[in-house]
């Protein structure tokens, strides 16, 4: 997703220009360890979360699918709240200070783990807990007997029956019938609401700082500065990098060390991306300052000024991220009728105050905002169903050594390093020949290879068998497929929103695509919740039954997007007719400017 169009720049400045950082301005240098750092941590949080919901926590896949949906749906929705502070209030330095704060706070949260919830049923009047000897999808299902004796355990029959390796050692009968209602879930609740205030702490720090980093990159270039485009792309460099190097060290260590591990690296990137920002400020050379310094010591309340108000705002969207995060069902209805309501609000503007070709192209940039829709609903499986997926069924062997399941989100980044650049190249040399696909066309496309990814993978599943293990290579193909759609649709979507919508509305239309852009993932929440299947100790216990589910959901989601794909390719020409010649304008193109593992949240 791009964002460079919407990003204000300062005035030419012709006589000083600073070249410092690789001829750029040493202020690039620390937002991109900041940026860096930032999404170091979030990516490789976010590549563990799913696995430790279901697997320390013992929450249901469905439980664990939809959570994990309006916590990636907030992260988006609260960046409008951000962005829209900084920009009357706060101004761009305060905001990424205070995210900052918020997220190490957040961050150091999630190392707070407890002991885990247990899994227990009673047997002739004894107690025993099923669980697992590790983490990750290699760890064993076990039982534990009150007197701590342990055994391996499997299920056979459609999961309805137990099976005790060495039942003499923990007093059970080598084969016992089951079901899911023999067991009961004790949770310590106090270390799952602090699940909940971390992620909270998460949300509004990300709202904070993502709203409003990429906007002191714009500053430190003038309108006129032709080092704008590369400095952006070398921003956006530290984005991707920090995706990649947090799947795989994050990843492994939260596996094999422990999730507090894990997180706990996830804290200390971002507390190296805060004391990073703090310690160089003075290399932003007062940009990023508050609009209106006097403002901010304003009362309102009676007590509290305009910047603690700002602050405090931020700590109502920990309290309200909370409850949803805790309470997702309830989310559901709030999302469709803020996803209906922005519609209307939209198109009324359109019929109401535009006419002829800027009416036209109202309508166009509506399009966009709803158009992203399908695509990130699909790709934003990566982090949640597709990440179990590849936990339990997949052969993640290679070179002798089974990969953590985690370490499969940097293969997005790494193959935006690669592709980015040659799909840049391949739309400047189509279009020197008039073959540059419109921005419609290329919209389409990439919702269509979303579905055509889930599709080679449910091949990949029937080739494997019933109960067999996916081969990995399948892996590779959806995560390069779903890649290769990302560059259709991220880097010219919200351009072509901030083109096309009227001057004065650019703000409502960038909120509509960011509103839109949550929801979406809420979705995919959703669609991941449909995948669920019965597991002990976050392991399943019918391969046969889950696989099945995989294969009819993605099957499914795969068709939808594709034939989705197909109408937005035949409504293409009329879409293009709507935007008036603004899909003819010249575009840089940014070779690095979506983001590993899901679409840009920098504002």
């Amino acid at each position: 997703m791009t964002d460079t169009t919407a990003t204000p720049g300062n005035a030419p400045n012709n006589e000083n220009k600073d070249t410092s950082f690789f001829g750029h301005p040493k202020g690039l240098a620390i937002l991109f360890l900041t940026e860096m750092w930032e999404r170091f941590s979030y990516y490789g949080m976010r590549g563990l979360l799913i696995i430790y919901l279901t697997q320390h926590f013992l929450f249901s896949d469905e439980r664990s699918g939809i959570m994990y949906g309006a916590y990636t749906a907030l992260v988006y929705i609260m960046t409008i709240i951000g962005g829209t502070l900084a920009d009357r209030y706060l101004g761009q330095r305060k905001a990424v200070t205070y995210g900052a704060i918020l997220l190490v706070i957040g961050h150091g949260l999630m190392a707070f783990e407890g002991s885990g919830s247990r899994e227990v049923f009673d047997y002739q009047g004894a107690e025993y807990e099923l669980t697992l000897d590790g983490r990750g999808g290699d760890a064993n299902q076990i039982v534990i007997a009150a007197d701590g004796a342990v055994s391996q355990i499997s299920f056979a029959d459609s999961g309805t029956l137990l099976q005790v390796a060495e039942p003499d050692v923990v007093g059970l009968p080598a084969e016992m019938p089951f079901s899911s209602d023999m067991t009961r879930v004790e949770r310590e609740e106090l270390f799952v609401n602090i699940l909940y205030l971390a992620l909270a702490f998460i949300i509004a720090g990300v709202g904070f700082l993502k709203a409003n980093i990429s906007t002191i990159v714009g500053s430190l270039y003038g309108l006129g500065d032709t080092r704008r485009d590369s400095g952006f792309t070398i921003f956006y460099m530290g984005i991707n990098l920090g995706s990649f190097l947090a799947s795989f060290s994050v990843g492994i260590i939260g596996i094999y060390w422990g999730w507090a591990w894990g997180f706990g690296l996830a804290g200390i990137g971002m507390l190296a991306g805060l004391l990073t920002f703090l310690f160089f400020q003075p290399w932003l050379e007062g940009r990023a300052e508050p609009p209106n310094p006097a403002k901010l010591k304003e009362k309102v309340l009676g007590f509290l000024n305009v910047e603690w108000a700002c602050y405090a705002a931020g700590i109502a969207i920990i309290l309200v991220s909370m409850a949803i995060v805790k309470f997702p069902d309830m989310f559901a209805d709030v999302a469709g009728w803020l996803g209906i309501i922005m519609f209307l609000v939209l198109i009324a503007y359109a019929v109401t105050k535009t006419q002829g070709d800027e009416r036209k192209k109202m309508f166009a940039a509506i399009y966009f905002v709803l158009a992203q829709i399908p695509f990130w609903a699909l790709f934003e499986q990566a982090g949640s169903s597709l990440n179990l997926f590849t936990d339990r069924l997949v052969d993640r062997t290679m070179f002798g050594w089974s990969v953590p399941a985690p370490v499969f989100q940097s293969l997005n980044a790494g193959f935006i390093f690669i592709f980015a650049p040659l799909v840049a190249w391949l739309w400047i040399a189509l279009a020197k020949k008039g073959w540059n696909p419109s921005t419609p066309v290329k919209f389409a496309l990439g919702v269509f290879m979303a579905g055509l990814g889930f599709y080679t993978l449910v091949g990949g599943m029937g080739v494997s068998g019933a109960t067999g293990l996916t081969a990995v290579y399948f892996i590779f193909l959806i995560y390069w497929i779903h890649t290769m759609g990302e560059l259709m649709v991220s880097p010219v979507g919200l351009s072509a929103v901030t083109k096309l919508a009227p001057p004065q509305v650019v703000g409502m239309t960038m909120g509509a695509w960011f509103l839109y852009s949550g929801l979406s993932n809420f979705l995919a929440g959703i669609i991941a919740s449909s995948t669920g299947a019965e597991t002990i100790g976050g392991q399943l216990t019918d391969v046969a039954a889950a696989k099945a589910g995989y294969v009819e959901v993605y099957s499914n989601v795969g068709l939808i997007g594709m034939g989705i794909a197909l109408v937005m390719l035949l409504i293409s020409p009329i879409i293009k007719w709507l935007m008036a010649g603004a899909d003819a304008t010249k575009v840089v193109a940014q070779t690095t400017e979506t983001e590993a593992g899901g679409p840009s949240v920098d504002r």
